[in-house]
C-alpha cells in the first residue's frame, strides 16, 4: 500500500502558514485575520444521491464540533437538507437544475457570501471567487463511459477536467482512485489527499431476530436472503449477480434464500428486471427500491450474506456498511474493493458467473466460514471513521485557506511598499 492509502492513512502537511487561523490581531501591527469561512456544496442532501449524499452529510454533521473556530455555509436544493444540517450552519438555497446551479446561481451566491474555501464534489461552478477543494470519488466516466448515458459521461469529462485545472486541492476516497485520477489528469499522486469513506454510526450489529422481524413487517420478506445495496446500474453488475444466483439455486435447490436488491431504479432498471424474468426468478428476487438510511442497517442485519459484484467502484461504501452490521461479505475483486475490504471478504472476478456463485455458496453452506467472516467484517469496519475523515478534510481547508491568506498578506505588503 502506498503511503496515504487505506492501509496507512496519509495526512495533510502542517506548516506555519497552515496553522489554525482564528480571529486575532497580530502583535506586529498587521491586519487582523477574520474567522475562516468555508462554503460546502451540499445540494446532494435530501435528493437520494446515495454515496454523494452520505459523503457530504457525514462531513458537515461533524464539522462544528471539530472546528468551532470556522464558519460554515451550506448550499442546498432540498428543504429536507435542513433536517440534516447542524444548527450552526448557515444555509442557502440553490437551484436543483445543475445547469442553472453551476452556470450562475451558485457563482452568484458565492460572490455574495465571500468564503475562503469552496468544497464541491466533482464539478465547481463556472465562476468561483474562492479556492476550490474538489472531491472526486472515481473516474468511471473516463475509464468506462459506457456505464453512463452518453451526455452524462461527456458532461463529466468536460466539467471535472475544468474543475481539476482550477482546484487548489483534490480529495479522493481510496488509493485506487488517487492513482486513477493522477493518471487521468497528469498529476502527481502525492498532491491528491485520500480521506476514506466510513459507515455512519447507526450502522452497527443488532439483534438478528429483531431485525428479521422488522424486515418481515415492513417489506413482507419472510425467508432468508442475500442482500445487494446500490442503484440499479451497469457498473454495479446486478445482471451478473442475478445469473450467479440462478446458478446457485440450480446447484443447491434446497437453499430457501431470496435475493434482495435495495436501490434506486435508474434508466438501467428495466434491463435488470428483464434478466430476472429471463432467468425465471420472479418469485426469488425482491426489488425494494430506495431504502432510507434509518431502515437500511436493519436490512443489512437481517441478511445471511451481502453480495457486491461491481465492475467498478471508487470505494464501495455498502461493503463497509454491511461489515459494520456484522454481515459476511462476498464482493468483486476489481478496482478499489480489494483495498477497502482488505482480506475481510471473499473476492471473485466480477466477469465470472461461476466464481461469484461459488463465493455465495461457500458462505451459505459453511457456517464456520460464515462466522469467521462475520468477525473479520466487524474488525475491518472499525478501521473507517467519519470523524477522522472529517478532521482530515478540515485540515485540507486549513491548508488551502492558509495559503490564500499568506498570498493576500504578500500582496498587501507589496502595495504598501509601492
Amino acid at each position: 500500500m502506498l503511503a496515504g492509502g487505506l492501509g496507512t492513512p496519509g495526512s495533510v502537511s502542517r506548516n506555519p502558514s497552515t496553522r489554525r487561523l482564528e480571529s486575532r490581531r497580530p502583535s506586529d501591527g498587521g491586519i487582523a485575520l477574520s474567522r475562516i469561512r468555508i462554503a460546502v456544496d451540499a445540494h446532494a442532501i435530501g435528493r437520494r444521491q446515495t454515496g454523494n449524499e452520505v459523503y457530504v452529510r457525514s462531513l458537515i454533521q461533524r464539522y462544528p464540533r471539530l472546528a468551532p473556530e470556522m464558519d460554515f455555509i451550506g448550499y442546498i436544493c432540498s428543504e429536507e437538507a435542513r433536517e440534516w444540517a447542524p444548527a450552526s450552519f448557515e444555509l442557502a438555497k440553490v437551484a436543483g437544475n445543475p445547469f442553472v446551479r453551476l452556470g450562475y446561481d451558485l457563482s452568484a451566491k458565492l460572490r455574495r457570501d465571500r468564503p475562503d474555501v469552496v468544497h464541491v464534489q466533482y464539478t465547481a461552478p463556472l465562476a468561483c471567487p474562492a479556492p476550490i477543494v474538489v472531491t472526486i470519488h472515481d473516474v468511471s466516466y473516463l475509464d468506462h463511459p459506457q456505464y453512463l448515458p452518453y451526455t452524462r459521461a461527456k458532461q463529466l469529462q468536460i466539467t471535472v477536467r475544468r474543475t481539476v485545472r482550477r482546484a487548489a486541492k483534490i480529495i479522493t476516497v481510496s488509493e485506487f482512485s488517487r492513482q486513477r485520477i493522477a493518471a487521468a489528469y497528469g498529476l502527481d499522486p502525492a498532491e491528491i489527499v485520500v480521506t476514506p469513506n466510513a459507515s455512519q454510526d447507526h450502522f452497527r450489529l443488532m439483534n438478528r431476530e429483531s431485525a428479521m422481524r422488522k424486515v418481515r413487517e415492513k417489506l413482507g420478506i419472510d425467508r432468508p436472503y442475500l442482500l445487494n445495496v446500490g442503484d440499479l446500474h451497469p457498473r454495479k453488475n446486478q445482471i451478473g449477480m442475478v445469473r450467479a444466483f440462478r446458478e446457485l439455486l440450480a446447484a443447491h435447490p434446497e437453499l430457501p434464500h431470496l435475493l434482495v436488491m435495495a436501490g434506486k431504479h435508474t434508466w438501467f432498471a428495466p434491463r435488470v428486471i428483464e434478466e430476472v424474468r429471463r432467468c425465471g426468478l420472479q418469485e426469488r428476487v425482491v426489488f425494494t427500491r430506495f431504502v432510507d438510511d434509518e431502515f437500511l442497517p436493519t436490512l443489512y442485519n437481517a441478511a445471511d450474506l451481502f453480495v457486491f459484484p461491481s465492475f467498478y467502484e471508487g470505494f464501495g461504501l455498502p461493503a463497509i456498511e454491511a461489515m459494520a452490521c456484522g454481515r459476511p461479505v462476498v464482493c468483486s475483486g476489481a478496482t478499489a474493493l480489494p483495498e477497502v475490504v482488505d482480506g475481510a471478504a471473499l473476492l471473485f472476478d466480477p466477469a465470472s458467473t461461476g466464481e461469484q456463485m461459488r463465493a455465495m455458496r461457500d458462505v451459505l453452506i459453511d457456517r464456520e466460514l460464515s462466522q469467521r467472516m462475520e468477525k473479520k467484517s466487524l474488525q475491518r469496519s472499525k478501521f473507517f471513521d467519519w470523524r477522522e475523515t472529517a478532521q482530515r478534510t478540515l485540515d485540507v481547508y486549513q491548508e488551502v485557506a492558509g495559503e490564500r491568506r499568506q498570498t493576500r498578506k504578500v500582496r498587501e505588503k507589496e502595495l504598501v511598499v509601492r
